[in-house]
């Protein structure tokens, strides 16, 4: 299918979604199967562990299947995009867009790359073995793949930031949601990828480099955050919200999951390096109050797509907008911030005992999330791809 000027950079989030599932059905993994030792569950603890043939092994296979499920769309998809993007790019619509308030929907592709690299470093975790043995080795060529994807999402922000600031051609009375907070989640997608070899390099110039890139783009984020949500309220507060806009209400969750992740990792990087202890106490309200703001938002979007009539219009019915697959990304980021939630702010704090009944339940609601969100990006696949 070739859409040509109908395409939008939206749709990036199509494939962006297939990742973020992907690397959601990893957290099983990361969290459930022991990996003393090392900071995260690779080939070489998860192999030995299928062969038991207990509970845990079936959940490992299980994962395994998703995670190479979702690794192959989001590839395919990934590919489809970039073709429909190249020849969007010929077109007068894309002229348009360059000039419009829509250019800011330009960092899917910057985000979408981003994702890409997270991608192909869990799947190199998981099937590729004694790959730990070699990964100080690997972690330069991540940091120069973060740089590559940071420089073109501050190329695109810095062109279309610039434009507004000299022209002062920002159309308010089009921003009645939080659309522009696209370039946000770009950012603090780098930075949670920057914060990978700063929190598990056990070279101090690894981590140093890991670590100041991201509190850059976290820095950055933050400082966004604070324009954009303010200026996005602000005018739904004028305006009120469309029906097609509003499930950029959620894309606050994805940002709060990736702020979140990297403060974890960065507290941790100082920990391994920097001889910053990390303080147990801090995780818990750090990550308390990440998933409190999650479910504060997560309901009030549900609330306002449910009454504006969203799902029925553009997921269970014929209406179609790139839009919809950014419902993808909140489903996912709830889910992976809530392993974060139950295993650094409880688990680690011994407020819950790991593989107990109440860790269990905990997880009930994170999973069923999950469920609802694999749902949905069939549902938005099938409507759009074939």
């Amino acid at each position: 299918m070739t859409l040509r000027e109908k395409f939008s950079p939206m749709c990036f989030l199509s494939a962006l979604g297939a990742g973020g599932l992907s690397v959601s059905f990893f957290m099983y993994l990361m969290f459930l199967v022991p990996h003393e030792g090392a900071p995260m569950a690779t080939f070489d603890f998860i192999y030995p562990q299928l062969l038991k043939g207990n509970w845990l092994s079936l959940v490992s296979a299980f994962s395994l299947v998703f995670i190479i499920a979702f690794a192959f769309l989001h590839f395919k998809l990934l590919i489809w995009n970039t073709k429909q993007f190249n020849m969007y790019k010929k077109s007068d619509t894309y002229k348009e867009l360059k000039n419009s308030n829509a250019e800011i929907t330009l960092m899917t592709i910057p985000l979408t790359f981003t994702m890409t690299i997270n991608v192909c470093f869990v799947l190199g975790a998981v099937f590729v073995p004694g790959l730990w043995g070699i990964v100080e080795y690997l972690f330069p060529f991540a940091l120069i793949g973060f740089m590559i994807t940071g420089f073109f999402g501050l190329k695109i922000f810095f062109n279309y930031f610039s434009r507004i600031i000299i022209n002062g051609d920002f159309d308010f009375t089009k921003n009645n949601n939080l659309s522009q907070m696209i370039s946000i989640f770009a950012f603090a997608m780098i930075a949670v990828g920057f914060a990978a070899p700063g929190a598990m390099s056990h070279n101090i110039e690894i981590n140093a480099i890991g670590i100041f890139g991201a509190l850059f783009f976290m820095a950055l984020s933050l400082l966004l955050l604070v324009i954009k949500l303010t200026i996005g309220f602000k005018n739904m507060f004028e305006h009120g919200i469309s029906a097609e806009a509003s499930p950029s209400l959620w894309i606050i969750i994805p940002i709060l999951t990736l702020l979140g992740i990297t403060g974890v990792r960065i507290s941790f990087g100082l920990d391994h390096n920097f001889g910053a202890t990390v303080d147990k106490s801090s995780l818990f309200t750090l990550t308390s109050i990440i998933v409190s703001l999650q479910i504060i938002f997560g309901v009030l979007g549900y609330k306002i797509m449910n009454q504006l009539g969203y799902f029925e219009k553009f997921v269970d019915g014929k209406d179609k907008s790139s839009v919809s697959f950014a419902l993808i990304c909140p489903g996912v980021a709830f889910m992976v911030f809530g392993m974060f939630f139950i295993n650094f702010g409880l688990t680690f704090n011994g407020i819950i005992d790991k593989y107990s009944l109440a860790y269990f339940i905990l997880m009930l609601p994170f999973i069923f999330v999950q469920y609802k969100t694999v749902i949905y990006f069939f549902k938005l696949k099938k409507k759009f791809f074939f």
